[in-house]
């Protein structure tokens, strides 16, 4: 049996927007007061602002964290969102999940203002069956919340009967806890032994190296699913620790 369904994170993985959060994030730092390298900000990339504030600058109250993301979201939305385009074959691969009769899934930290422009830019709400962004969870990857809630929305599916597509080792750790395994790309900028590390299944460039191989993908392949519900693989791809 084929997976059933395909949870998709956004940035980084169908659109190429990493390194405009980071600026954004320079920015929205140092508006505030705050000089944070560059580099230690990409390190963060994946996490909502939840969860990336506190790794960058512990100790900040939770007023002024709730203002720094406010600001990243604002210089986000006004310099860098309309510059942002999908990676080549975003929408095609998604399409073709649907037409496999498979489940589309956007999973997202990213706030759902982004996900209804993202959708747009991907000509993708005829492909989406649900989508899950930061608003719908208390707590952004790496924490569970994103997958567990996608999760909840396609009722009758098991974890290994549904595969994340991500980008950063924060997406494998959060699907990871809640039972799902990850196919990482590497357009998002992590290097491999990273996403390795955080348990991804396999590693390909972009999303259209996964279309260009779907069918002996996990994605596509026969028997995935079975595979996927079997310890020896669940255990492989879990939480190292």
């Amino acid at each position: 049996m084929k997976i059933k369904a395909i949870l998709f994170d956004i940035d980084g993985t169908l659109v190429d927007s990493n390194d405009m959060h980071i600026l954004a994030w320079e920015a929205a730092f140092a508006d505030g007061g705050h000089a944070v390298d560059r580099s230690d900000i990409r390190g963060q990339i994946g996490k909502g602002a939840d969860m990336l504030i506190p790794s960058l600058l512990p100790g900040l109250g939770e007023a002024e964290q709730e203002a720094l993301a406010d600001q990243q979201g604002e210089v986000f939305k006004s310099r860098y969102l309309a510059e942002v385009k999908p990676f080549a074959q975003a929408r095609e691969l998604l399409a073709h999940v649907h037409a496999n009769g498979q489940t589309v899934v956007l999973a997202t930290s990213s706030s759902s203002d982004q996900l209804e422009h993202y959708l747009g830019l991907l000509d993708a709400h005829d492909l989406v069956t649900a989508t899950t962004t930061s608003e719908d969870v208390e707590k952004t990857k790496p924490a569970p919340d994103i997958f567990a809630t996608a999760l909840a929305k396609l009722p009758g599916l098991q974890p290994g009967e549904v595969l994340v597509v991500g980008d950063t080792p924060y997406d494998i750790q959060a699907a990871s806890k809640c039972g799902i395994a990850t196919v990482a790309v590497r357009s998002g900028g992590f290097a491999d032994e990273d996403l390795r590390d955080a348990g991804a299944l396999e590693i390909y460039d972009d999303v259209a190296a996964i279309l260009a191989d779907y069918d002996g993908s996990p994605l596509g392949a026969p028997g995935m699913a079975e595979l996927l519900g079997s310890d020896a693989v669940a255990a492989a791809t879990s939480l190292p620790g």
